[in-house]
Parts: C-alpha cells; structure tokens; sequence
C-alpha cells in the first residue's frame, strides 16, 4: 500500500516582509528624489555664435568686422538700434547721417567723408562691403552718437554702450563646494545648460531677477542666472557719456508767430500799395518752386520787396514748394545728390534776398513717398539753421488713407525737426465739393486740431486761417438736377457782394460764423456762403490762443482786408499800441 507523504510550507518570517518593504520605499523615494531633486545639468551652450560678437543691451546683436585696427559694424545694426534715420543712398553709394546740427555723407570705398559738405580725411574707408551687406566704421560716429564701445578680449566680442545704461554692481560671495553651483544658467534652473563658471569674489554685473534668481553678467560679456544666496548686490551704475553739443541758436520770434502769406505768381505786388498789417510779423512769399526732375528751382523772388517788408518790421520767410506735381516731387527727392541741389539753391536764394526763414509747402505727394520729404527736412534744416534760418513747414489735416493731400505727411517726425509746422487747415469743402459748405467751420478746425495735438507739440504748431470765403452757387437745371459749383472772393468783394443783394448775413450755430443766402429768381439758383469776417478770424485766434499754439498764418494777404489783422493779431503788446 502506497504511503502518502505530507509536506509542511514554511512561511516567510515578518523579518524579510519588513525587509522588503523597506527596499521597495526605498527604491520609490528615490526614483522620485531622482525626478524631483534639481541635480545641476552639466550641459554646457554657447553663449556668442561667429566673430566678433556685438553684445548690446543684454543680447547679441550680429557680428562685427575688424579689419586691421578699425571695427565696422553692420548698417543694419545701426538703423535699427542707434539712428532709425540712418540711410543709405544708392545712386551716390553713400551713407547719410543727418543730425540738429549736421548732414554728414560717407561714401562707399572712399578715404573722404564730408560733414556740411565739408571734407574730413580718415586713414581707412569709413564704409566697406561685405558678402552684400554694408558696414560702417564705428569711431567716427563716436562724434555724432552719445555711444562707447570696448572690445573684450576673452571673448572677442564688441560690447556698445549707450548713454543711460545701467545695471547694479554685484560679486559671488560664497564658496562652493559643488562648482556647479556656481555656473551661469541660460535659464532660471540648475536643470538648465550652463555658458560660464564662477569663482568666489568675481564682480558681475546684475541685469534683471527671475524668483531666486539674478541674470548677471561676466567682464567677458557672458551672462546667465545664478541663484540670489550666491551674490552680493551693491550699488546701481549709470553709462554717461558726455557728447558736446554745437547746436546752432536759430532766431526766435518775440511774441505769437503772425505770418500771412504773399501769393506771387508771375510779379511781385507792388508793395506801396499794401497798407500797414497790424500784429503781422512775417510775411511769406511764394517765390521758389521745383521746376525740374534735376531739383532746380523756379525763382520769383524780389530784393526790393524784401527790403520793403523788413522795413515795415516784418521777417521775410521765402517760401518754396514742390509745384504740387507728385512725380518731379518723387524724381527730385529721392537722390541725396538732387535733395543737396535744392538745398543749396535755397541757401543762395536767402542770401541774395536777405531771408529770415524758409516755408516748405509741399503737397499732393505720392503715400509712399512721405519718408523722401521727411529726409529732405532731415538734411535742409542743418543747413537752414547754420545759416540762421527759421525753418517752417505747412502740412494738413489728416484725410484718410492713400491720399496725395494728407497721407504722405510724417507729422511726428516733422515735428521733431523743424521750427513750425504750419497747419492748413481750410479747405473743408474745396472748390469741387458736390455739396455746398464752409470753408473752414470752427467744431471741424478744433476737433481736428485735438487729434493733430496728439502728434505736435502746441509750441510747434501755428493755425493756418483762411482769408478767402467761396461763394457757392445751386443751380437747377432743366433736368430737374442741381449744379453745384464755388467761386473763391476776397473779403472786400464779399463784403461788396453782400451790400449789392442788400443781405444782412445770420449766425449758424453749427458752422460758427456768419451765413447769408440769396436766391435768384433769374437765374433759378441759391447763393450760399459761410463768411470769413471779423467774428470768424476772431474766433480763430482765440482757438489758437486758447489751445496755447505758436501763432496764427493766413491764406493770402490778397483776400483780407484791414479788419483782418486786428481780428488775427494774437500779440496783446500791440493791439494796445494800436488804439
């Protein structure tokens, strides 16, 4: 009989259930201490790419050419960080600079620049090329830009300071055991690749801070985040650069600008016949305009008239324009070589005439050309000011989008480098208006003279006024349609036209001015007309005054009458001289 045999399973001891246990922990702890834990990343990245880095405010900021002695730096870097109003001119392959007080050009290729057009010598071109792009040399732009630079030997790099940089003084203060710790990080992580090393008591520079962390940065240039336990913060540091200054003092007028201008067409006007302008204090010729692809000038100007005019007291500003022709304006203005021509001319002219000052009015120009009459102010105002020139400027309101009259007007550029600008603001409904309607209502002048006072400063800005008031004339025609059409009147030959009709004019609230309308019964057509009298212009030097601008202008000297100027003048000292 077969005998069955029973064996006994022996359980496992609590000892090794424990044990086990205790291993597991163990491994969980430190799989998650191993996720968890910021173990430093031993990870290193470059920190500069290529030559000759350009370290500027933080980054890196292209590359540099050093050829022999001289450092370049890229024209690219120029305009877009240092002068946004640097430009490089094909036709003469030059750089233009233009400062308050100076045009400079440097040629490509050439040992020969010129500031005023006058020629300075260098050892080294100041412009080379390479590879398609343009470089310039940096030193002597050390004259024109509150800049330094200093070359970093470890690194190669050029590091640009500006006027008015500043970061806070700092050194490493701790000793660490673990150097890793003392590593600059790209990131605000020990997790995160590292550009440099630390040692104890190595000043830095301290540029921003992230929670625990400081961005500083090395002698060498290199930056990185370092934790804030491991730097000492001292004090704050301010780049100054001291940049001498030779601006030019450009003639002031005592008292509001109050300028009319002298329409001159063919001949001047014969200036004995004009009577005294009370308050006027520049009269403003319309002698010089471009007359060719080339930017020479039509010239109409009078030295007796001048002479006239300065005996009266007033200031001559001749005035040039463009022609209104969009595309000579385009051809004469986007050469530096044609924009020099016009400015030359304009000097000789004030010389010859004895000028005080230049008005620019230039208008009905292409959108896209806006940037060429902006530099043209660019390099003209130099020149003008050098020779003692008060320079002005006439521009409108805006008008929408793509339009020649309006859009191409840089008004906050303008602003910041001529004397005046002279806003024209008339022509609210022009001559061809389909619609009958003021020249110049006074809600459409003051709201659009709050908008441009976003952009120009009110100590710049002089109202332009208009003399003249159309007349407009509704005729029905034998198709039952309404004709439309103006014609402009001077003042005195308004005022005749009213007393003819026998109309006493009425206050319109919403134009505020005086309003007269005569139907003829002949002619089957109403007369309308929003009056440019005593209490419209009145009113337009009280806007200019109460919105503190510079002064007022008015369109033209021929349409106003003696009522005029005691309405316009803004200048308190002799409106009492006068009574």
């Amino acid at each position: 009989m077969p005998q069955i045999e029973y064996n006994t399973k022996k359980s496992l001891s609590q000892k090794w259930i424990l044990g086990g246990l205790m291993i597991a922990i163990i491994i969980i702890a430190s799989s998650i201490l191993f996720l968890l834990y910021p173990f430093a990343s031993k990870e290193k990245a470059s920190y500069f790419t290529g030559k000759n880095p350009i370290l500027f405010q933080g980054t890196q900021q292209g590359n540099a050419l050093l050829e022999g002695d001289s450092i370049f730096l890229p024209l690219s870097f120029m305009q877009e960080h240092i002068d946004k109003t640097i430009i490089f001119d094909e036709k003469s392959k030059s750089i233009i600079i233009t400062t308050a007080e100076k045009v400079i050009q440097m040629p490509t290729e050439s040992l020969t620049f010129y500031v005023n057009q006058k020629p300075i010598e260098l050892q080294v071109s100041p412009i080379i090329m390479n590879e398609g792009q343009i470089f310039v040399a940096i030193d002597p732009l050390l004259s024109y830009y509150p800049i330094q630079y200093k070359m970093l030997e470890e690194t190669g790099a050029f590091w640009i300071q500006k006027d008015g940089d500043s970061y806070i003084q700092g050194k490493i203060t701790k000793e660490e055991v673990h150097q890793e710790n003392l590593r600059l990080r790209t990131d605000p992580s020990l997790k995160a690749p590292y550009t440099a090393e630390m040692s104890n008591r190595e000043a830095v520079m301290i540029e921003d801070e992230n929670a625990d962390f400081y961005l500083v940065r090395k002698d060498n240039g290199m930056s990185g985040y370092i934790k804030k336990k491991y730097v000492e913060k001292n004090n704050e540091v301010t780049i100054t650069i001291s940049h001498p200054s030779n601006t030019v003092a450009v003639p002031k007028m005592n008292g509001p600008v109050q300028l009319t201008w002298e329409a001159v067409y063919t001949k001047n006007p014969d200036h004995s016949q004009i009577p005294d302008m009370l308050g006027v204090n520049v009269v403003s010729p319309t002698w010089f305009s471009l007359s060719g692809n080339d930017g020479s000038i039509k010239n109409l100007a009078s030295l007796d008239y001048s002479k006239w005019a300065q005996s009266k007291g007033y200031q001559v500003w001749g005035l040039f324009s463009n022609s209104f022709d969009p595309v000579m304006t385009h051809e004469a203005l986007k050469d530096f070589e044609t924009r020099q021509s016009i400015i030359i001319q304009l000097l000789h002219f004030s010389q010859m005439y004895q000028l005080q000052g230049i008005n620019f009015d230039i208008e009905n120009v292409y959108p896209a050309d806006g940037p060429l009459v902006t530099q043209l102010m660019r390099e003209a105002t130099p020149y003008l000011h050098e020779a003692g020139l008060v320079v002005s400027m006439d521009i409108t309101f805006y008008g929408g989008e793509n339009n020649n009259w309006s859009s191409f007007y840089e008004r906050n550029k303008l602003a910041g480098i001529v004397d005046y600008l002279i806003i024209m603001a008339y022509d609210e409904h022009p001559g061809s208006s389909p619609v009958a309607g003021s020249v110049s209502s006074l809600p459409w002048v003051e709201m659009n003279l709050q908008n441009l006072l976003k952009e120009v400063p009110k100590e710049k800005l002089i109202l332009g006024v208009p003399l003249y008031t159309r007349l407009w004339k509704e005729q029905i025609k034998e198709d039952g349609t309404t004709e439309v059409s103006s014609q402009s009147m001077s003042m005195a030959k308004m005022k005749a036209w009213l007393a003819e009709k026998g109309l006493q004019p009425i206050y319109d609230e919403k134009s505020g001015q005086n309003y007269a309308e005569f139907y003829s019964e002949v002619e089957k057509a109403t007369y309308k007309v929003w009056l440019e009298d005593e209490l419209s212009l009145t009113k337009r030097a009280t806007l200019a005054a109460e919105y503190q601008l510079a002064g007022v202008a008015s369109w033209s000297r021929f349409f106003g009458d003696q009522t005029a100027w005691t309405a316009i003048n803004m200048d308190p000292n002799t409106a009492v001289t006068q009574k």
